[in-house]
């Protein structure tokens, strides 16, 4: 694959083949491929640039005139009939690649050539057949109207081709069929066809049409999109071009209402004075006596469900008290002998005051239930 593949828009493989090819001798095709519009011309180096003015150019330093295009290719991203010279007619045939063309593709391609031959017979202008690369669907068309056509050899229509484009065919399904394959029927050829369309193009893009393209390219990825449901902005954003609204190269903002007149104001008095509210107003200022935002209440009670969760709770009853409490033991305190188990000893009875100083005397709390 070629370093000059995928390029934002640019075809596979373009800058691979040369731009234009020589006259075919004795016939009025020339081929080259496909020219591209200023937007993807911008992407290359100024010496690569390739475009239906630069057509022309190479063709009239070749001292020859270019009267029609037919375009072989399966999209129109590459360029338009607004790209194309005023000077110039436009024949869109759409074919589709690696596979060899139709009987209904080759009988159009015939018709073109035919209506284009008998409305010049007294020029020498020529006709220029192109696909992306301007060589397997071009060369097989151009060699099959040799062969149908005019009679030519298959084998000696492929290298008349091969030698004027600069470039061999490279498909074998293509020159198999050219060379082994049954010719086609001329029937229908002398139709009209399709009407080609003179091209748009009333001059030369500038170098500021190019900057102002290249301009206009960043200012459209900077701005939104009005459709989107994320973006709410009903006018357009700041520093855009508002001719592109007026060209129709954006969809025209929603209208909006003008905003009310205000009533002029008297010279004395300052715009920014306070002014009495009108008498329709419908705030009115409190009382002095309720002047204050300690006594202000709000109208209406706040209904949220937290706060009728604290009006149930202030409304609602009182629970029952709660029974009184049992009432607890006489407590009384008494001395005794008794071993509490740290020491074995013998019990003895109490004997007054002196037991107070017993080693093994201690203090028992008792309850005297009644």
């Amino acid at each position: 694959m070629s370093r000059h593949g995928a390029r934002n828009g640019v075809p596979d493989r373009w800058l691979d083949y040369r731009a234009v090819g020589k006259r075919l001798p004795g016939t009025r095709f020339v081929a080259f491929k496909v020219p591209l519009k200023q937007s993807l011309n911008r992407q290359l180096s100024r010496s690569d640039v390739f475009g239906p003015w630069e057509l022309l150019d190479a063709l009239n330093r070749e001292k020859q005139e270019l009267g029609l295009i037919i375009d072989l290719t399966f999209t129109s991203r590459y360029y338009e009939v607004q790209d194309v010279p005023e000077s110039l007619l436009f024949v869109k045939i759409f074919t589709a690649g690696h596979a060899v063309p139709s009987d209904d593709t080759i009988l159009s391609f015939k018709r073109a050539v035919r209506r284009f031959l008998r409305d010049n017979v007294d020029n020498d202008k020529l006709i220029g057949v192109h696909c992306t690369h301007g060589l397997n669907r071009t060369g097989y068309l151009i060699c099959r109207y040799l062969i149908d056509v005019d009679g030519m050899d298959p084998k000696e229509a492929v290298e008349l081709f091969n030698s004027s484009r600069g470039h061999a065919i490279e498909r074998e399904n293509y020159l198999d069929d050219l060379q082994r394959g049954p010719k086609r029927s001329n029937d229908g050829m002398e139709d009209a066809g399709q009407e080609p369309k003179r091209g748009h193009a009333a001059r030369r893009p500038s170098d500021s049409d190019r900057r102002e393209d290249r301009r206009e390219d960043r200012r459209e990825d900077r701005r939104p999109h009005y459709n989107d449901s994320r973006n709410h902005r009903s006018s357009p954003p700041r520093r855009t071009n508002h001719r592109s609204y007026h060209h129709g190269l954006l969809p025209s903002p929603p209208l909006q209402h003008p905003p009310p007149m205000r009533a002029p104001l008297h010279q004395d008095h300052h715009p920014y004075r306070w002014t009495p509210p009108h008498a329709d107003a419908h705030w009115r200022r409190p009382s002095h006596s309720e002047d204050s935002r300690s006594r202000y209440r709000p109208a209406e009670r706040d209904w949220s469900p937290s706060s009728r969760r604290h009006e149930d709770r202030r409304r609602a009853p009182p629970p029952p008290p709660l029974p009184p409490p049992p009432p607890l033991p006489r407590y009384s305190v008494r001395w005794t002998n008794e071993s509490n188990g740290m020491r074995d000893g013998h019990d003895e009875e109490w004997a007054g005051r002196p037991m107070r100083s017993h080693r093994f005397a201690h203090r028992v709390d008792t309850y005297d239930n009644y």
